[in-house]
């Protein structure tokens, strides 16, 4: 069967719409949208942690506040938005060689599934697992009570030290905060030690914690605090 005009020529108007059809991009939708049901959502948005797989996935507020609840029975959890200052935890460079983790920056988080505190530290090629030697972090936690603060899965505590004496900057942040981290300085590392934008973007960072995280000095259970993002959060 043919098509088009006297003699089963495609006129001239039918092959131009033929070529519009096959030149023609589909239309992609615009912004982010949530990994979870589709929704288009904000720059700014929650973020779930998928316990199988270790993805941090972008949500909606409708799902996010799916999976707040940590005992809910779900492979899903929502991470929380809330960062404390733990500026009595009280660890030196001592402390920190116990841990022998081979830089001056680390993360630690909590694995619910298995109950095992890993570390990761930043590098050229992302985040780098460091295996804690057995007893290590029990002892420091021993030491300060407030580093077992974060919850399991969905936040993390994130460490700098100095190698001057003075005890390291300490804070409880959202996990995808850490991974956000971590994702920049590999975006600028260069050499061995991460050069002159690694070590910018890693005081930019810091001082961003410092403005928005609040002070757990004083009190006795690590309360719950919640407080604005950082800007730039994983997307």
């Amino acid at each position: 069967m043919t098509a088009g005009g006297p003699g089963g020529r495609v006129s001239g108007a039918g092959l131009g719409s033929l070529r519009r059809i096959v030149t023609t991009e589909p239309s992609r939708p615009s912004g982010e949208r949530c990994e979870m049901c589709a929704t288009e959502i904000p720059a700014e948005h929650r973020h779930v942690v998928d316990l199988d797989s270790r993805n941090i996935l972008c949500a909606c507020t409708g799902c996010s506040l799916l999976f707040t609840r940590s005992t809910a029975a779900t492979r899903y959890r929502t991470v929380p938005d809330r960062y404390l200052s733990l500026d009595d935890s009280a660890v030196g460079s001592a402390v920190w060689d116990e841990l022998q983790i081979p830089v001056n920056l680390a993360f630690f988080f909590t694995d619910s599934r298995t109950g095992r505190t890993t570390a990761f530290y930043p590098g050229p090629a992302g985040a780098t697992e460091s295996e804690l030697s057995t007893g290590a972090w029990d002892s420091l936690v021993a030491r300060s009570a407030r580093l077992a603060t974060p919850l399991p899965d969905v936040e993390a505590i994130m460490m700098r030290v100095h190698g001057d004496g003075t005890p390291a900057e300490c804070y409880l942040v959202p996990i995808d905060s850490a991974y956000e981290l971590v994702g920049r300085l590999r975006r600028v590392w260069r050499g061995f030690d991460g050069g002159r934008e690694a070590k910018a973007e890693l005081s930019q960072y810091f001082a961003r914690l410092r403005a928005r995280s609040r002070s757990t000095r004083g009190r006795s259970d690590g309360e719950s605090v919640a407080t604005p993002a950082v800007p730039g959060g994983a997307g």
